[in-house]
This record gives structure tokens, C-alpha cells and sequence, in this order.
């Protein structure tokens, strides 16, 4: 079955749109990415989509900025099926996970979460059955709704037993996230994995770079800005005591919490110490590979023995340069960092992960089957996720026995 993944993040920098083949004829589920593009947010688009982050809003914004997403959505759509050299109706399933605009976390309890990006507005203008709106099925069952991923991670990049231990497995968009993956062991697997975000991922360090750069660029380049600066110890330390690094999981967070305000205080405690703007992002750079460092070596289920990084945080050198630093001095021995692209077995590449996690969670819905992993988002029971908005091709789906 061909299948598209659409995502945009916290960063909201764009949308990640794979196209990908899944298949599980065999016996084996197993997925191929073909195509990959990323379309760019309009400026007056990004802005609005920051407003709603940001500030209460108006019902008919809202609605109008649903839409209007869900039509840049079925253009991504349609661009990587261009790129495939394909036609849409060579397509048979999008699954979408739109855009977040708020994520509310009370005491550690997601009540509720909220994607935009219409649905039937893909459907209609691919002529393709859309998945989306995965997250609240989740929620519904008490669960925090993410890290969704743990499913991707669960059913296709478990470790085999040479590799020794666990398998973490970190995303860095705006937010970072993990999943610990035990070896997968014929015959004995009772293992469960664990998923939780991690805390700020480039969230606050693209906030940053646009500070120091008066808007000129909108994240830190290959550590550009970073290498500039000196990251300070004192004010990593004193920020890892932000109550919610030290929380048990499951437990997930956004922009709600990791904001503009809060890196605006942070950004205070800079000047009184009498940081640069480059020591700011170095220091916010920092902050980020500690924060996923101090949570293995507080949460980790299991002896950790590799770290796979994907997402936009795995192209900043500093920041992969960082997380090896602070693994050493977290676990007193070197651990394996690298590249998602750069295991031999991985769907994909970095870059589309999360975009194939929702091609993956549409196909599980057309199936009837889970889409969570309630070890990871601790949900009541596995859930179907999502919400079917039907194309010009659903009979058509239905009637292909969904190979």
C-alpha cells in the first residue's frame, strides 16, 4: 500500500511530507520510503501559526487557520506525489498529522490537545482517504497523546540482542522525545519500551538565533552562532531543576510550557551573568543535550548501549557534539550517538521519521488496528487512532481488501 506522512512541528519551519510503501504480506511488516519533499511555510502563514501558539484567539481565525492548513497540507501531499513521478491515484492513504496549537498539561496530565489542518479539505483536494487528528484517542484514554513515534520505533527499529542493550532512540524537532527499545528476543519478550519527551529540543534555540540575528535566520546553522559563544555551566545546571525534567514518565510537553516567556526569563538570567548572545545559544544548545543526558541516566529502563538521533537537532554539530559529552559524564563510559540515516536497517532517513510514523498510523487505522503503545503514553489500552476523512478513492480502499 502506498501511504502518505505529513508532519509539522513544534518548530512549525515546515511541512515534512514521505511517501511510502508498507507492506505486511509476508507476515513481517515492513516500509520503504520512495519520495520525500518539505514545503516551507509562507512567512504571513509561520507568523499566524506563532499568534495561535502564543495569544488567545478568535473562533473565526481558528477555523479560518484549519482550513488554510489543511490546504497547504494537501499541497505537500501532492508535491511528493510529484516527486515520485506518480499520480494521485496511484495513492492509496494519507494520514496527517497536522499542526499542534496547544497541548494542555495539568500536574502532569494531558487533558486535552488540539491539530489543526482539515482533514476532509486534504481528502478533497487529493482525491485521496485521509487519516488524522491521531493524538486525541490517546488522550481520551488518559494517555498524554505522544510520544506517537513509539509506535514507528516499536514495530520497526527494535535492537537485536548483539547490540548488547538498549536501543534510545531521540527525536529533536522543536521538542525532543525518546523511546527505549529492549532487544527484540524470540521466545522471550516481555520487555516493554518507554517513550516520553525529553523537554526543549531547537524550540528555544531557534527562538535564540532570531534574537541575536534580528530575525535574519530562524535557527542556528550547522552551530554557527553556537561556536561563537561559551555555554555556561552554572545556568544549565540551575535550569535542569525545572520541575519538569525531574518528573517521572510518561509525560509530554510543548510550547505551552517551554515558551517564549519562559525563554525570555532564561534569557534574562543570561545578561545577569553577563552572557553574549552567542553564549545564549550556546548555552540554550547545551541545555538541550543535558536535558536529554540527565533524563537517561534518571529514566533509561534498561542498560543503554546506543543512541540514535533523528530529526532537525541531528544536522547541529554542536548539539550531537554535546549529547556525547554529556552521556560521558552522565554514565562514566562512552555511548554509541548516531545518525538514524546511518543505521543499515532503518526506514527512511532522519528527516522523515516522524512524517512516516503518521503514513504508518494511517495504515494501522485502515487496518483496525493500534496505533499507541500505552507503555509509552500511558493510555488505559491500546487505541485505533485517528479520524477517517473519506476520498475520492475510499470504496475503492475498502474494496482492495487493503493489501
Amino acid at each position: 500500500m502506498r501511504v502518505i506522512g505529513l508532519m509539522s512541528g513544534t518548530s512549525a519551519d515546515g511541512i515534512d511530507a514521505v511517501l511510502a510503501e508498507i507492506d505486511e504480506s509476508d507476515g513481517r511488516l515492513q516500509m520503504r520510503q520512495i519520495a520525500a519533499v518539505a514545503l516551507a511555510w509562507p512567512p504571513d502563514e509561520r507568523a499566524e501559526i506563532f499568534r495561535l501558539f502564543a495569544q488567545p484567539t478568535d473562533t473565526r481565525s481558528l477555523c479560518r487557520a484549519n482550513f488554510q492548513i489543511g490546504q497547504r497540507f494537501a499541497q505537500a501531499a501532492l508535491a511528493v506525489v510529484d516527486a515520485a513521478g506518480l499520480t494521485p491515484t496511484e495513492i492509496d492513504l494519507i494520514g496527517s498529522h497536522g499542526q499542534t496549537l496547544w497541548h494542555e498539561v495539568v500536574d502532569g496530565q494531558v487533558h486535552s490537545t488540539l491539530q489543526i489542518g482539515e482533514a476532509a479539505v486534504i481528502a478533497e483536494e487529493t482525491g485521496i482517504t485521509t487519516v488524522a487528528d491521531f493524538r486525541v484517542a490517546d488522550v481520551a484514554a488518559r494517555g498524554q497523546g505522544a510520544p506517537l513515534v513509539s509506535i514507528f520505533d516499536w514495530l520497526l527499529m527494535r535492537p537485536s540482542p548483539a547490540l548488547g542493550g538498549w536501543r534510545a532512540l531521540q527525536n529533536i524537532g522543536g521538542i525532543g522525545n525518546v523511546t527505549f527499545l529492549p532487544p527484540l528476543i524470540s521466545c522471550v519478550d516481555s520487555l516493554s519500551p518507554l517513550a516520553f519527551d525529553t523537554g526543549p529540543g531547537n524550540a528555544l534555540i531557534d527562538w535564540a538565533a532570531v534574537q541575536m540575528t534580528n530575525g535574519a535566520q530562524h535557527y542556528d546553522e550547522d552551530s554557527k552562532l553556537a561556536r561563537q559563544g561559551t555555554p555556561s555551566a552554572e545556568l544549565v545546571k540551575q535550569w535542569l531543576n525545572h520541575p519538569y525534567f525531574l518528573r517521572k514518565p510518561p509525560k509530554t510537553t510543548g510550547r505551552e510550557l517551554f515558551s517564549v516567556t519562559l525563554a525570555q526569563q532564561w534569557q534574562a538570567d543570561a545578561v545577569d551573568r553577563g552572557l553574549s548572545p552567542a553564549d545564549f545559544v550556546a548555552t540554550l544548545t547545551d541545555l538541550t543535550a543535558a536535558s536529554i543526558a540527565d533524563s537517561y541516566s534518571r529514566f533509561a529502563p534498561g542498560p543503554l548501549a546506543q543512541v540514535v538521533v533523528a530529526g532537525g537537532g541531528a544536522r547541529n554539530p554542536m548539539l550531537m557534539e554535546r549529547i556525547v559529552f554529556h552521556l560521558r559524564e552522565r554514565f562514566q563510559k562512552d555511548v554509541p550517538v548516531l545518525a538514524h540515516a546511518d543505521l543499515p536497517d532503518a526506514p527512511g532517513d532522519g528527516d522523515s521519521k516522524e512524517a512516516l510514523t503518521f503514513a504508518l498510523l494511517a495504515w494501522l487505522t485502515i487496518h483496525g488496528r493500534a496505533g499507541n503503545v500505552p507503555a509509552c503514553t500511558g493510555a488505559s489500552g491500546t487505541r485505533v487512532l485517528g479520524k477517517i476523512a473519506p476520498g475520492r478513492n475510499f470504496a475503492q480502499l475498502l474494496g482492495l481488501g487493503l493489501g
